[in-house]
């Protein structure tokens, strides 16, 4: 995939720059301690479905969800906040999920994702921090439900959601 490197730049910029308002340097970097190589990180992604949200031409943010409903990656360029950027990606991703008869998306939620998750109807599961060299990363699990899309009543109200 010719934009993998363009992917590694935008969830390194995520970490390290976009991350900072809810994580320290020493978590950002036990989260993110290199960037990845283009092979390791197309590896990392394969199997996923990828969405990406390009501005002229060129990916300003990306969100993969997997076969089994899990988000994994959701990142935008930090110039991008504030420009729906992310809102239309999970868009695209919920979409996705309900065409493929996925009924719950999952995710692992840094701080930074978590209240906009939680606007879109994710719900808090529970605590997912994570230790990367002795280095604690707050983050949540979160779950999103789809209502059977089979149920006209249903449909209507999964439509109003979105």
């Amino acid at each position: 995939m010719s934009d993998v490197p363009a992917l590694i730049d935008i969830f390194w910029c995520g970490v390290h720059e976009g991350a900072a308002p809810k994580y320290g340097p020493a978590q950002r970097r036990a989260w993110l301690p290199a960037r990845p190589t283009s092979e390791a990180y197309a590896a990392r992604l394969a199997g996923q479905t990828i969405f990406i949200a390009e501005r002229g031409g060129t990916p300003v943010g990306f969100m993969t969800v997997s076969q089994n409903g899990l988000l994994d990656f959701a990142y935008v360029l930090p110039a991008e906040r504030g420009q729906g950027t992310a809102d239309i990606l999970l868009a695209m991703v919920e979409n996705h999920a309900r065409a493929s008869d996925i009924g719950r998306l999952t995710t692992r939620a840094s701080d930074m994702a978590r209240p906009f998750l939680a606007r879109w109807g994710w719900r808090v599961t529970g605590d997912a921090t994570v230790m990367r060299n002795g280095i604690a990363i707050p983050s949540t699990h979160m779950a999103r439900e789809f209502l059977d899309s089979r149920n006209p009543k249903h449909r209507e109200r999964d439509a109003a959601i979105v």
